[in-house]
C-alpha cells in the first residue's frame, strides 16, 4: 500500500511517498504550479504514476486548535484533489511540521537556496511519517 503525502502551500508544495508496506515516508520533491487546479492535476498524476492508494494532506491547524485561513485553504484544496484524483484524501494535523523541518535542516547545516528547496519536501515527509506512525500505533493498541 503506497500513500502520497502532501504539504500544500501557496507557492511551493512538498511531496512525499510511503514505502510499499506503508511504514516509512520518503520525501520526493517540492513542486510549483499555476493555480490550485493545475497543482491538483499534477499531484493526482503523481499519485496515479506511483500507484498510491490514497493521499495524506497536511492541515495547518492553529496552535490553539482553531482553524484559520490556511486550514480552510488546505481543506478546499483537499476537496479539489479528491475530485481530481478520485482517491480519498485524509487531512492530517500538521502543526509544527515546517518548524520541525527547519530544525532538521539546521542540524544538517542546510542553507540558502538548497534549504528553500528542501523544507517543503521535508515537511511533507514529516506529515506523512506522523500519519504512518499514528496508524501503526492504533493497530498495535487494538
Amino acid at each position: 500500500m503506497r500513500i502520497l503525502g502532501v504539504d500544500y502551500g501557496d507557492k511551493r508544495t512538498g511531496i512525499a511517498i510511503s514505502d510499499p508496506t506503508g511504514s516509512i515516508a520518503s520525501g520526493l520533491f517540492t513542486m510549483t504550479a499555476d493555480g490550485k487546479k493545475q497543482l491538483a492535476a499534477q499531484v493526482a498524476q503523481i499519485a496515479k504514476e506511483r500507484e498510491c492508494d490514497f493521499i495524506v494532506l497536511g492541515n495547518p491547524i492553529n496552535m490553539n486548535g482553531s482553524r484559520g485561513e490556511r486550514s480552510e485553504k488546505a481543506v478546499q484544496f483537499g476537496t479539489l484533489l479528491q475530485q481530481t484524483s478520485g482517491l480519498d484524501v485524509v487531512m492530517v494535523d500538521e502543526r509544527l511540521s515546517t518548524s520541525e523541518a527547519h530544525v532538521y535542516l539546521n542540524m544538517t547545516n542546510t542553507r540558502g537556496k538548497n534549504r528553500k528547496k528542501r523544507v517543503d519536501t521535508l515537511a511533507a515527509e514529516i506529515i506523512l511519517q506522523s500519519y504512518l506512525d499514528q496508524r501503526l500505533n492504533q493497530k498495535i493498541k487494538q
